[in-house]
């Protein structure tokens, strides 16, 4: 089985003058030399196809792939991680992880909450700052916690994050429409503690691969912002999290996933509220996967589940998810082997 790789790769984004939080989002040279090393090593031919634009041309030039492993996450607009899904669907050829309709959807992170929310699902209070007249309009109560409604990595986020009066309130706000040129979301601040939920399968395949809590070393501002999340060693402790709260993240985590039509394997995030309660954050349907710093990999490795077994998981889940109950054998360490049989 002959997997196309696309990727947009981090280097290529800052020769061309994008700054490092411009391309937080995308991936390093070992990322896509770990995931093409797992996949080659679970018996697939790999042919590296690179961004969105790469991808067209390859097509126009008629190349072709048995299935494609997605991780772009694009530069620009607010279809950026569409693009390469819906490129695919039109040239129907088949692809590892969430459709463009689920990209779109978990890219913006208040249309998101809204489909979490009309699920019964409980998610923070929040608004949308799309202009200054808006700041006039109806707010949650403080302390209030801002965001770029389109972001990941923990970019636009940071200390002035956290929001406790109105002048800070339309100081931060605007400064962050004039700094990202998108939309702000505003959310109740929640005080308990922070998890993400690794999950792997589809429908009623899908099952939680582990749950990890994100625990700030006491001298540091507990937010988990940009910053922190690229010195994530020097200031964060990550705790596997087991009993009843599992229990309870894992149950928000899975519907999550069945409302958003999420596929094959992702993340979500949560925080506990003042009862202690899991609250719906966000979701990361493109996850990261680089084998070392990553945290789907941190926490599949923190539950006994190495870097070459979650590409297996993942591969298992997108080949079920497309061919069905149909075997569709693979090589796996060169010997013939078919996940599903017949």
């Amino acid at each position: 089985m002959k997997i196309g790789l696309t990727y947009d790769l981090r280097s290529e984004y800052l020769a061309m003058g994008y700054s490092a939080e411009d391309t937080a989002e995308l991936d390093k040279k070992e990322t896509i030399d770990g995931i093409e090393r797992a996949l080659r090593h679970l018996g697939y031919e790999t042919e590296r196809i690179g961004h969105a634009r790469s991808l067209m041309q390859s097509l126009l030039n008629g190349k072709r792939w048995d299935l494609v492993f997605n991780i772009c996450e694009g530069i620009y607009g607010d279809g950026r991680e569409s693009l390469v899904p819906a490129i695919l669907d039109e040239w129907q050829i088949p692809y590892v992880f969430s459709g463009a309709a689920t990209m779109s959807l978990s890219l913006n992170k208040a249309l998101c909450k809204r489909v979490v929310r009309d699920a019964g699902l409980l998610t923070p209070d929040f608004c949308v700052i799309k202009k200054e007249s808006d700041l006039d309009a109806h707010r949650p109560a403080f302390p209030l916690f801002v965001k770029p409604l389109m972001e990941g990595s923990g970019k636009g986020v940071g200390e002035h994050s956290l929001i406790n009066n109105e002048k800070e309130y339309r100081q931060v706000c605007m400064n962050l429409l004039h700094r990202f040129n998108q939309p702000v979301l505003v959310e109740s601040f929640l005080p308990g503690r922070e998890f993400t939920v690794g999950i792997c399968g589809n429908a009623e395949d899908a099952k939680v691969i582990g749950i990890m809590e994100v625990a700030f070393r006491s001298d540091v501002k507990e937010i988990y912002s940009y910053e922190n999340k690229q010195n994530y060693e020097d200031v964060v402790e990550y705790h596997k999290v087991e009993g009843e709260l599992a229990e309870k993240c894992s149950a928000l985590a899975l519907k999550v996933w069945e409302v958003t039509g999420s596929h094959d394997s992702g993340r979500v995030d949560m925080k506990l509220n003042a009862w202690g309660e899991p609250e719906f954050i966000e979701i990361n349907p493109l996850a990261g996967l680089n084998f070392r710093d990553s945290d789907l990999p941190i926490l599949a490795r923190m539950n006994g589940m190495s870097f070459n077994e979650l590409i297996e998981n993942i591969m298992h889940a997108a080949i079920k998810r497309i061919y069905g109950g149909a075997a569709q054998p693979v090589m796996i360490r060169n010997e013939e082997y078919s996940y599903y049989p017949a």
